[in-house]
Formats: structure tokens, C-alpha cells, sequence
């Protein structure tokens, strides 16, 4: 088992924090590549430094994230029951050039300790 440490934004941290969000969306990139299920990831709030720590529960691949977002509950992503989830939001951090050369991951986690 390893332990990866990524940085979130205030909002999805607080959804995973709250088990609200259940899948984190990330580029499927090399450093991305050497997760497994059972692994454990350390986000750090980044205006904060407050921390969380998941478990990884299961990895799923996809071409981009218009096909993540449609094999996926908007829920789970993060996104409020009132809220549109559009693939477009995870743009403004992934080029499409980014997501054609490595794909994507939806990395579906539990908290484990707060």
C-alpha cells in the first residue's frame, strides 16, 4: 500500500469531507498510473492546510471527462442535486490535449481519518 498527497480546492474538499463527493477526477498521468486500489491518498485544503485522508476503493478509466461525467452520478462527482455537472468544469485543469494523450480517472475514495 502507498500514500499519495494531492492539494483541493476549498469546495471539493469540504463535499469529501462531508462524504458528499465519492469520486475524485483526476488526469490518468503518469504519476496518477502508479495508484491501486487500497492506496491511500492525503488531500491538503489548499488555502488551509487542513488535511483528509482516503482510501482508495476503486479506479475507473475513461477516454475524457464528457465520458466520465455520463458513467457517473453528479453526486458522487461533487456537484449539488441542484447543480448542472458539466465535463467542461474539469477544462480550466486538464487541456483536451492532456485528457487525448493520458485518458482520465475517476478515483472513487472513503474517508478514513479527518
Amino acid at each position: 500500500m502507498s500514500r499519495y498527497e494531492l492539494h483541493l480546492q476549498a469546495q471539493p474538499f469540504e463535499s469529501i469531507k462531508a462524504k458528499r463527493k465519492k469520486i475524485e477526477m483526476r488526469l490518468y498521468d503518469e504519476k496518477r498510473q502508479k495508484y491501486s486500489v487500497g492506496d491511500e491518498l492525503l488531500f491538503t485544503k489548499v488555502d488551509s492546510e487542513e488535511k483528509l485522508l482516503t482510501k482508495i476503493k476503486d479506479l475507473k478509466r475513461y477516454k475524457n471527462f464528457d465520458e466520465l461525467y455520463k458513467n457517473n452520478d453528479k453526486i458522487d462527482l461533487g456537484y449539488a442535486e441542484d447543480e448542472e455537472a458539466k465535463p467542461d468544469d474539469m477544462n480550466k485543469y486538464y487541456s483536451t490535449e492532456q485528457q487525448k494523450k493520458y485518458g482520465v480517472l475517476g478515483i472513487e475514495i472513503e474517508v478514513i481519518e479527518e
